[in-house]
């Protein structure tokens, strides 16, 4: 993908576009994308990435106050302890996808909502590791918010531990959001969700999932309709 990508920086304003809704607003900067050419960095040795063990962090360090959402509190994210690459921005886009279209880049742990004049809405996410991507042309099939979760058959044989249904809420790993890929009228049970622990955007974590930050995965929900188009490299 990084051939069809140019930095070059925009107009500060451009970040009056990306505002969020109300409860959620964060600062938006406006960072420059990768040069053509630019040699990407690898995928890390280490699944986890680069990241601490999650018995090392200290989640306190990365939350700030919570906000009501619904039935449930939303903690918003300290995006000080966030690499600045993985922070929502607007980037140059080059691809031949229509605006509108998700696309969903896993080895840099990107996510990208197409918008009019060649430009893109960037996301950092969290990825599945290894053997159990899944990667294709879907659309969103369903949406849902704090959505219930209902671990695979095949994960919970790994998993014993695992309920075979998880309530929505702020313990879910589905987050306060879900958006469900379907091929035609079947479930390729491949989701775009949120996460309660941001120190893992940008790591290869989850098994098969596109994990975002709940603020971030409240904001694509407001943006994407029911049948948009999705596109995993």
């Amino acid at each position: 993908m990084s051939s069809h990508l140019t930095r070059r920086r925009f107009l500060a304003a451009a970040g009056s576009l990306l505002a969020a809704p109300a409860a959620f607003a964060q600062p938006m900067p406006i960072l420059p994308p990768a040069d053509v050419g630019e040699p990407r960095r690898p995928l890390p040795a280490d699944p986890r990435g680069p990241q601490p063990p999650a018995a090392e962090v200290n989640p306190d360090e990365w939350f700030l106050e919570s906000v009501p959402d619904g039935p449930f509190q939303v903690r918003k994210v300290n995006f000080e302890m966030l690499d600045p690459e993985f922070r929502r921005q607007l980037v140059p886009f080059r691809m031949a996808e229509q605006p509108g279209t998700l696309v969903v880049d896993p080895r840099h742990h990107f996510l990208y909502s197409v918008r009019e004049g060649a430009e893109a809405i960037r996301y950092g996410v969290g990825v599945g590791r290894e053997g159990f991507g899944w990667r294709g042309r879907a659309t969103v099939g369903r949406k849902q918010e704090w959505p219930d979760w209902y671990p695979p058959k095949e994960m919970r044989l790994r998993q014993p531990e695992l309920p075979e249904k998880m309530p929505g809420g702020p313990e879910n790993p589905l987050g306060a959001r879900a958006l469900y890929l379907f091929e035609g009228n079947r479930d390729t049970l491949y989701r775009i969700h949120g996460t309660a622990e941001p120190w893992t955007i940008g790591t290869d974590v989850s098994s098969g999932c596109i994990r975002m930050l709940n603020e971030e995965v409240i904001d694509l929900y407001r943006r994407t309709p029911i049948g948009t188009r999705v596109v995993v490299l």
